[in-house]
């Protein structure tokens, strides 16, 4: 199969879709793989190691998109590349669809197959390919928010650890999964009270049992919420419905209830965000501030940290993209059902259900192509 690897070109999206390594396990086996020049330069590899590697480099973009059957990329398509993407091409990324109705519709009208990193899913209903980008999301989200609490930021001006003779700051996690964890982990590790609540009262008890005593657990609840808004300082938004909108946990009127300076730091955003004043901001111009509480959004945060995520993706994705390349999308999707899970948008059809009610699309199972 010939794999096309394109730059990113989503604002300071800096990974990129194989690495070096990736590249020369497709090659020995047959593969052809195109990078564009400079793709994966900000992530630590540069075009020399893609050559040694057994790829061959493109100039440009549309080069790249022109020539590949299969695209690997890290972020969903933006506009400019929405003519790029030919009919039965596969794109095999995250698209995050449920919170683009433009890029749903960009897609449909491409006639591609779309298969998303981010619902792909075993058995035991674990997201393999979501997982090691919620892991570094989850703990970059206590980095950033302790930095945001800083007074000259506009935050409250609190050191998360606190020091002798002066209480830590309160941390309050929405979600126990992946995100929830790993940022529980990380700011328990810098000395902070941390409230972790969930739904789910096997989660709630895993925490409990893996994390020091003071991360603390309760269910999730709006009461539980709108009382506990009103004393951390710190708010990690990480609730999951996979391939689905976020539900809002955090409604506008909840923010009169929080005190000025409190941050939240909602890594739902690429899902729709679970605070309903979140929108999408880059890391170019990352926070915003509505009724005196400061708003991290950012929806691609590992893109701050390229070669750690680039390396985590790639450990990943790779033996799904071998699946690919060796047995075609039809054949593999056929043979792993987890794959097959990440089928979203097929020749013009939404297969997957959640995307048809975002947008009230006729939806078709994915068993009739299959």
């Amino acid at each position: 199969m010939i794999i096309g690897v394109p730059k990113e070109i989503k604002n300071n999206e800096n990974r990129v879709g194989l690495t070096p390594g990736g590249v020369f396990e497709l090659t020995k086996r047959g593969h052809t793989v195109y990078v564009q020049k400079t793709a994966g330069e900000h992530s630590g590899f540069t075009d020399t190691i893609y050559e040694e590697a057994g790829a061959a480099i493109l100039d440009t973009i549309e080069e790249v998109y022109a020539i590949a059957e299969m695209i690997v990329k890290v972020k969903e398509p933006i506009e400019p590349e929405y003519d790029l993407v030919k009919e039965n091409q596969i794109v095999f990324t995250y698209f995050h669809f449920a919170s683009s109705e433009a890029l749903t519709q960009a897609m449909l009208k491409s006639k591609s197959v779309c298969i998303a990193y981010e619902t792909v899913e075993e058995p035991d209903r674990s997201l393999p390919l979501l997982t090691p980008m919620s892991e570094v999301a989850g703990r970059m989200a206590i980095q950033q928010g302790a930095r945001y609490l800083e007074k000259p930021v506009k935050g409250r001006g609190v050191l998360l650890g606190g020091v002798p003779g002066v209480t830590p700051g309160k941390v309050l996690v929405l979600g126990a999964g992946v995100v929830g964890i790993q940022a529980a982990k990380m700011a328990a590790g810098l000395g902070a009270h941390v409230t972790i609540l969930d739904i789910s009262m096997k989660r709630l008890r895993y925490v409990n049992d893996i994390m020091p005593p003071h991360v603390v657990t309760e269910f999730s609840n709006e009461f539980n919420i709108r009382r506990h808004i009103k004393t951390h300082d710190l708010i990690i938004g990480g609730v999951l419905i996979p391939g689905a909108k976020a539900p809002k946990l955090i409604t506008r009127d909840m923010l009169n209830d929080m005190r000025p300076g409190t941050v939240i730091v909602d890594v739902a955003v690429d899902q729709g965000g679970c605070v309903e004043t979140s929108r999408p901001t880059t890391h170019e111009d990352p926070v915003f501030i509505i009724d005196d509480v400061v708003h991290y959004c950012v929806a691609n945060m590992p893109g701050a940290v390229p070669y750690t995520s680039t390396v985590a993706l790639t450990n990943v994705t790779l033996s799904y993209v071998l699946k690919l390349a060796e047995k075609g999308w039809e054949k593999a999707c056929q043979d792993h059902l987890d794959l097959q899970k990440g089928l979203s948008i097929i020749k013009g059809e939404v297969v997957y259900e959640e995307i048809s009610e975002a947008f009230d699309l006729p939806f078709k199972p994915v068993a009739e192509f299959l």
